[in-house]
């Protein structure tokens, strides 16, 4: 029986909702006489740096899959409704939301049916059919299939803002028992080739601005969080050496929630959500506060504090730093005060040029006293109350608030969308 074509897009949206690694900028592809801009502002799933709410088209090309992960809703042996879109279709539908003001770009992603290589083909030909027959000159965020050769990873490089492929999970041990059907080489091969092209594609536009970009906004990866028993420590570790060895602009974390049964996965996991806000803090100060994983967690302390962000965490284990002074601290020294973050740090070194800075200063510049009072003075004045004890200090700093899931925003076909849709990131400050 035929599917109407808003029926596959209902059922192929639904399924493409377990990525979460589609919050992407940092593209520069310009409209010259197509339609759509992708560099203007960056393309966010929810929100640009500079506060407008933007959307993707987020959908998969199939729900049809020849493998059998444990965790996938799409999974072959998963009882569900299977339909495709024609790349014709799928670039029909984007421009079609496009010209309504859905939506400002597309994610694009899918089931593997047939062979790494055959999907691969239809993500291309969707995509080229955007870019050379329409002329769409917006923010595309492709998913590499894993196994698919090396000159298709190219050819999507070309022409997709940004590419990715998920590690899903993080250790060799966790792939063989959830995805028995992948394989790690098959996943670390294309992100260490995308990155060498990265490399090399930078280098060749140095010498000619003619020579096209090849994923100019970078690459992600997504790691599911709790489906396997490994560590915060070990996924933290891992995505540190992604960031240094393969340049990424990101890993996603998304929390496993079971969607249905099988053995091999856990029946309820342990706050997975609030694991998961951790993790992207965690993250955040891997990349912006200078911080490495073994600062943040070892052997002897393998997992995060769910009460405690894990900033706070570390300086109630290095209480002997603190607390220091404002006005003389460097600016690394400031990015690890609690309650400090990057740009209320920048604020601080700029303002002390001015004059010294007193306590009551600090709130005005962005500084979240409610957990900084404990760790800085200013003009030698402390404003924690009684001494430094990493008991008393937990006691007043463990954060009871839950962290909100980012829902994927429905996109009708036909409707417009409801002026009430709100929809949330993780920013990372602390």
């Amino acid at each position: 029986m035929a599917v109407e074509l808003e029926d596959k897009l209902a059922i192929l949206a639904e399924g493409a909702k377990y990525d979460v690694s589609c919050a992407s900028s940092g593209s520069v592809r310009r409209n010259r006489d197509g339609i759509g801009n992708a560099a203007s502002c960056g393309i966010c799933h929810s929100w640009t740096s500079d506060g407008r709410c933007v959307s993707l088209l987020k959908i998969l090309m199939t729900n049809s899959c020849i493998y059998d992960c444990a965790y996938c809703v799409n999974r072959r042996s998963h009882d569900v409704q299977r339909v495709m879109l024609t790349p014709a279709e799928v670039a029909e539908l984007t421009i079609g939301f496009y010209r309504r003001n859905y939506i400002e770009g597309l994610f694009l992603s899918t089931g593997v049916v047939r062979s790494p290589d055959y999907t691969m083909e239809l993500l291309i030909e969707a995509v080229r059919s955007l870019r050379q027959e329409h002329r769409f000159n917006g923010y595309i965020h492709l998913k590499l299939v894993p196994g698919a050769d090396p000159l298709l990873v190219q050819e999507a490089g070309l022409l997709a803002d940004r590419v990715s492929i998920n590690l899903e999970l993080p250790t060799r041990e966790g792939l063989t028992l959830l995805a028995p059907d992948k394989s790690r080489d098959a996943v670390i091969g294309p992100m260490r080739q995308v990155n060498s092209l990265i490399v090399v594609n930078r280098a060749e536009r140095q010498a000619s601005r003619k020579v096209p970009r090849f994923a100019p906004a970078g690459q992600s990866t997504q790691l599911i969080v709790g489906a396997t028993n490994e560590s915060d420590h070990q996924i933290v570790t891992l995505s540190e050496q992604l960031y240094r060895r393969l340049d990424l602009k990101r890993v996603y974390y998304s929390a496993f929630i079971p969607v249905m049964a099988d053995t091999r996965l856990p029946a309820t996991p342990v706050s997975p959500l609030r694991r998961e806000h951790r993790l992207y803090q965690a993250d955040w100060l891997l990349r912006y506060y200078g911080f490495q994983a073994h600062e943040l967690l070892d052997a002897g302390t393998p997992n995060l504090d769910t009460d405690l962000d894990p900033k706070t965490g570390w300086a109630l284990r290095h209480l002997a730093l603190f607390p220091v002074e404002v006005n003389r601290a460097e600016y690394e020294v400031l990015l690890r005060v609690p309650g400090i973050g990057v740009r209320s740090a920048q604020r601080i070194v700029r303002a002390r040029r001015q004059g010294h800075l007193g306590i009551d200063d600090l709130a005005l510049l962005g500084v979240v006293m409610k957990r900084a009072r404990y760790f800085v003075t200013a003009r030698g004045r402390y404003a924690g109350e009684g001494a430094l004890d990493s008991r008393m200090l937990r006691s007043r700093l463990v954060d009871t608030t839950a962290p909100q899931k980012t829902k994927q925003m429905a996109l009708p076909l036909f409707q417009p969308l409801p002026s009430d849709v709100a929809l949330s990131t993780v920013t990372g400050e602390l």
